[in-house]
């Protein structure tokens, strides 16, 4: 048997010989490598594809006789796979690249609106009376109860509800009057 004869029934596999295949494998490897090695820059990535090249003979043989179209059928392949990899990796990374501008604008978006809300909310909490103004911070800013507050101010805890109805009453309303 010549050894294109032996590259053919190689790589028509008909009785899945491994030690066939394997001469093959190690006839072409390094040189499939090479040629996906200059379109994807990257031998870690190159040998992947020339790994999945034989995985897919290995599978599924291919129907060519003529030992030139088998070289030539390898090769072009290869290319194939390595162009395919780089289209991938190239969509890949302009997906990337929109998800982070659009996060990032929605992000920006979304501080700033906050920033607004907190400033608005701020505002609102100053025009209240001084009095719901003081106890409805003391409840909210600085964490202390009504009967905390109530001994503080030395006021009704009744009282210091009634505050905090108000306080909480007036900045709905004029939180929704900006809106």
């Amino acid at each position: 048997m010549s050894k294109e004869e032996f590259n053919t029934e190689i790589i028509n596999n008909r009785n899945r010989d491994a030690d066939a295949f394997n001469v093959m494998y190690r006839q072409y490897y390094e040189s499939l490598c090479l040629v996906s090695l200059k379109y994807v820059k990257d031998l870690h990535i190159a040998r992947e594809i020339v790994q999945e090249l034989f995985m897919k003979i290995w599978e599924n043989p291919i129907p060519h006789t003529d030992p030139g179209a088998i070289r030539g059928y390898l090769y072009r392949s290869v290319i194939n796979l390595s162009l395919n990899h780089l289209s991938r990796e190239k969509n890949i990374q302009r997906h990337h690249q929109q998800i982070a501008a659009m996060q990032t604008e929605e992000d920006v978006n979304a501080l700033h609106e906050e920033q607004d809300f907190k400033i608005h909310l701020y505002n609102a909490i100053e025009r209240l009376p001084d009095q719901c103004r003081k106890v409805f911070r003391m409840s909210r800013f600085e964490g202390m109860k009504y009967r905390e507050i109530a001994a503080a101010l030395n006021i009704a805890e009744k009282t210091v509800e009634n505050h905090i109805v108000n306080a909480l009453r007036l900045l709905r309303e004029r939180m929704f009057q900006k809106n």
